[in-house]
């Protein structure tokens, strides 16, 4: 059962990973790299999460979740924070990328928090 939870926590962790490397593509591949705001936006959020995403491959801690969580919802309401909802692709990119780095990390905490329904 612990083999099989860390095994799950270490697929959340790389789909973090995963989902930084494409938010920080994101400005060139989906083309608002002009854009200074989301643009940066993206690269610096991008690299938050992989740096929590490499942390939690190497050493699982809960609050990295927590962590990410937070910077979901950042992306999910920085469009209108920041200015840029006018701007689909990035609006867009923001939003959708936001969604599944909250669900991710929701994932991993209710693993967490929830051993027993792995058995």
């Amino acid at each position: 059962m612990a083999k099989a939870l860390m095994e799950g926590r270490k697929g959340q962790d790389l789909a973090n990973l995963v989902l930084a490397v494409c938010l920080f593509i994101s400005p060139w591949i989906v083309g608002f790299a002009a854009e200074t705001m989301p643009s940066w936006n993206a690269w610096i959020v991008g690299v938050m999460l992989c740096g929590l995403a490499v942390a939690a491959l190497s050493a699982f801690a809960e609050w990295e979740e927590w962590v990410n969580l937070v910077l979901g919802l950042w992306l999910i309401a920085s469009p209108w924070l920041l200015s840029f909802a006018t701007n689909v692709n990035a609006m867009w990119t923001s939003l959708v990328l936001g969604l599944l780095v909250v669900a991710v990390s929701l994932w991993a905490v209710w693993d967490y928090r929830h051993p027993h329904a792995h058995a």
